[in-house]
């Protein structure tokens, strides 16, 4: 069979077995053609295109998303079905159950979120209201622990969400204690409006992460969801920066800034104390 029929085949197989070990050579192929590099960073494109509220999304809506030729997404989402990394839901596809292994080895969040989880925990019990644990990741706080009222629904943030770091508290704990430089990229990024409270200019921005070192406390009052406040205080290492942040956030009426601050950076310094004494 001649190598074009080859790569007839592999753009017309769909789920069978015969199909991803058709794909997996045509992948295969492309990589000797291009920089590897570019193989790779379709991948990512491809995984990037699903969101935190994606259950499953289509070849389509694939294609639409990440703007990469279809022929394209097809051989790459079979390849990497065949790792576990993408699962089939029917014709549809969903994030598979190898990412979060590979997750659950990363020891850095494993640890902060082993010995944030009792003072989560704590703060629950003591406010009812919804308490996260982040990490900065590039331009954004990364969530690595989500704990809420049985009573309340998850309607703003899962674990792996991401939050910007300009208008939520959690982001201004990161960013008040974070090297001066991550600030100028945030604000060459923009500061995007999402309420009519959000923070918006540079001087605005300066001043609020101020009085979070001041206080060690941030604060953001429906600077990110109307009718909603939220607390933070930074989890810092021995050179005074910020390795992870705990919030806390409730609607708007339900607590005081200051009783909720005072929580949030009781339990800051719980788990900076206990990864102290595990880990020096």
């Amino acid at each position: 069979m001649s190598m074009a029929r080859q790569r007839d085949q592999t753009s017309e197989q769909t789920g069978e077995q015969t199909g991803d070990r058709a794909s997996e050579r045509a992948l295969a192929r492309e990589g000797d053609k291009l920089d590897p590099r570019s193989v790779v960073g379709k991948i990512e494109i491809i995984l990037d295109a699903f969101t935190i509220d994606d259950v499953e999304l289509s070849l389509a809506e694939l294609v639409r998303r990440t703007g990469l030729p279809r022929t394209t997404v097809h051989r790459i989402c079979q390849v990497v079905t065949t790792w576990g990394i993408l699962e089939r839901s029917g014709i549809d596809y969903r994030l598979g159950l190898r990412l979060f292994e590979l997750g659950q080895r990363v020891p850095h969040q494993r640890i902060l979120r082993d010995a944030g989880r009792p003072y989560m925990q704590g703060l629950l019990y003591r406010t009812q209201a919804v308490v996260h644990l982040a990490v900065l990741d590039g331009l954004e706080a990364l969530v690595i622990e989500r704990l809420s009222p049985f009573r309340q629904p998850t309607r703003h943030t899962q674990i792996a969400g991401r939050m910007p770091l300009h208008c939520t508290a959690v982001g201004k704990a990161l960013l008040a204690y974070a090297k001066p430089s991550l600030l100028t990229e945030v604000l060459r990024a923009g500061l995007p409006r999402r309420t009519p409270r959000t923070i918006t200019s540079a001087l605005h921005l300066n001043q609020a992460l101020e009085r979070t070192r001041e206080s060690g406390i941030a604060t953001e009052v429906e600077e990110m969801h109307v009718g909603y406040l939220a607390v933070a205080a930074p989890v810092l290492n021995s050179e005074n920066r910020a390795i992870a942040a705990i919030s806390v956030t409730s609607p708007l009426h339900s607590h005081s800034a200051d009783q909720l601050g005072d929580l949030a950076k009781e339990a800051a310094a719980g788990i900076g104390a206990t990864l102290r004494a595990a880990y020096g």
